[in-house]
């Protein structure tokens, strides 16, 4: 087996950043009305700027392909180049299409030459997944080097006039033109963006580099229902109706393709779940939190973090506040690609020093699942 080092790390965060009062400028209001649930949500997520691939008039400046695209460009250079590239692995929640897959996308834009791919879907877990394929190929000596992202296009999934045919829908139906909350929660959570590492089985030869030690990840899945999708809709007994069954004429008066999230659910499961999970990783690994320098916890809301921090400390398990290393006010959740900004960010502060140690820990709550990663500045 091999070492397996992250040498290099880059991101793309398209346009200039958008305060919490433009959100509607970009995105639209549906039924031409303000949402009333926008500055709530924002109040407890304490999100106060984001990125979109959209221009004022919602139409796209980039897709999901090009912004992962531009992520990689920024690891080539100074002893790697794309033609080095081996293995290229992409997660994302939100591909630019169903088929081919989003790697075979983002690679038809790099144009370098022939090269391994892997797709990992899912939801925030995906980036990670997208990591570990990477991490795994290095560690078993398949490739020397692997190339690997998170990334979401999720602006354009939300922009009002996705909505317009529901709220018409309603309307003929003489119910109130009020999008559900399932709905209109998600649209004021979620933003652009891409990140990229570059891993490799060495280490640089001048400057820092981050050793993987282990990665490790948890689904739920076997006990609890979906909490977050799209592309169906929920029957009563939890299964989901997916798209390809409804009629046509249901996809848009009923949003079936919008992101929605079941948040009693979220409020159930995801602290318990995550913090169950992070016991069952600290005690196969056998390490304990006061040997970490750096937590960097990816939230999708600051709702949780008084509630994470409250879970863990019940359990031996919270990092020291000042442990805690977290960008989401700045730029937002970007799902799979959240945690490769905050990692991005952290690794090129110049506040790293040899020997720190660094844990990454992802929650989904797609169906609840966990991935963590345990990192070494060499």
């Amino acid at each position: 087996m091999f070492d397996v080092y992250i040498t290099k790390a880059g991101k793309f965060l398209p346009n200039e950043p958008i305060q919490n009062d433009d959100m509607e400028t970009y995105l639209g209001m549906i039924n031409e009305t303000a949402s009333k649930a926008r500055r709530l949500i924002l109040r407890n997520n304490k999100i106060v700027s984001r990125h979109y691939a959209l221009d004022k008039e919602g139409k796209s400046t980039h897709n999901n392909a090009e912004m992962t695209r531009n992520a990689i460009e920024t690891l080539f250079g100074s002893g790697f180049a794309s033609s080095d590239m081996e293995l290229l692995s992409c997660g994302t929640s939100t591909p630019d299409n169903f088929l081919p897959s989003h790697a075979a996308m983002v690679h038809g834009l790099l144009k370098n030459q022939s090269v391994e791919l892997n797709s990992s879907t899912g939801v925030c877990c995906a980036g990670m997944n997208s990591l570990k394929y990477g991490y795994l190929s290095i560690k078993s000596g398949n490739t020397t080097n692997a190339v690997c992202t998170g990334s979401e296009k999720v602006s354009t999934w939300m922009v009002a006039d996705k909505y317009e045919q529901e709220v018409t829908n309603l309307k003929n139906l003489e119910e109130q033109p009020i999008i559900a909350f399932k709905k209109d929660f998600l649209r004021w959570m979620l933003s652009d963006g891409a990140g990229a590492f570059l891993l490799q089985n060495k280490p640089n030869e001048n400057g820092l580099s981050l050793r993987v030690e282990w990665m490790d990840a948890y689904s739920y899945a076997h006990e609890l229902e979906a909490c977050m999708y799209a592309g169906g809709d929920k029957n009563e007994d939890g299964s989901i109706k997916p798209w390809s069954d409804y009629d046509p004429s249901e996809w848009l008066k009923e949003s079936v393709f919008s992101i929605k999230q079941d948040v009693k659910l979220l409020d159930k499961y995801i602290l318990e779940k995550g913090v169950e999970s992070m016991v069952s990783t600290l005690e196969k690994n056998k390490f304990s939190v006061d040997e970490i320098d750096y937590f960097l916890p990816h939230v999708s809301s600051h709702y949780f973090v008084a509630g994470l921090k409250s879970a863990m400390s019940e359990k031996g398990i919270c990092p020291a506040d000042e442990k805690w290393f977290m960008n989401l006010q700045r730029v937002g959740n970007v799902g799979s690609a959240s945690i490769y900004l905050a990692l991005e960010e952290l690794f090129n502060s110049g506040k790293l020093q040899k020997g720190q140690k660094i844990l990454l820990s992802v929650p989904e709550s797609g169906r609840f699942s966990f991935a963590y990663a345990y990192l070494t500045v060499v």
